[in-house]
């Protein structure tokens, strides 16, 4: 039982679609609290794409710091834990911020620039870490764009934009999910 319970863990492929289904779930209730609140609708979307970037990133770090630990466990960790806990960390604590930020933005307490700041620093360190996480990380950029927007039209096209990239992130993680292959494999790189 334990040693199928360490192979989910380690699964890379298992990840990114818990790591959705978690932020699909928490933007749900998000969504039910708010109705027939009197929130304007900019500020509810907002929030929205906020705890969406937030919850699934904040999920894909925990899944990271969870296979490094259980990998340090079994003696099957390729790398060092001094480099790889970091990254763990380094996208654990902007996703964190980023999820306890929606309170400000639903209570009125956000200038914008910590949205943008938060979301910002975010992308950067998921591009940091390698240009293969520009999908992980497009969804914070997607929320900059939105927190920046000043037209109706624009604000309209960049949720269309999020919700099409997500769903198509989606079916590919389900994909990548069902394929049982690394993301070496997967992506052709091996």
């Amino acid at each position: 039982m334990i040693d199928q319970i360490a192979a989910v863990i380690v699964s890379e492929n298992k990840w990114l679609p818990v790591a959705m289904s978690a932020a699909m779930v928490s933007v749900a209730v998000l969504m039910a609290g708010q109705r027939g609140s009197d929130l304007p609708s900019t500020r509810l979307v907002m929030a929205a794409m906020n705890l969406f970037a937030g919850v699934m990133l904040a999920t894909m770090g925990v899944g990271h710091v969870l296979a490094v630990t259980t990998k340090l466990l079994q003696g099957t960790l390729e790398g060092s834990p001094v480099i790889l806990y970091p990254i763990g960390v380094a996208v654990l604590v902007p996703s964190w911020l980023v999820i306890s930020h929606t309170r400000a933005i639903l209570g009125n307490d956000d200038t914008g620039r910590t949205t943008t700041g938060l979301n910002a620093w975010l992308a950067v360190t998921l591009i940091a870490l390698g240009l293969h996480n520009l999908p992980l990380a497009a969804p914070s950029l997607l929320n900059i764009g939105y927190r920046l927007h000043s037209r109706r039209a624009i604000g309209l096209a960049i949720v269309s934009v999020a919700v099409v990239f997500n769903v198509a992130l989606f079916v590919g993680a389900l994909i990548f999910m069902a394929s049982g292959l690394s993301f070496e494999q997967f992506s052709g790189i091996e």
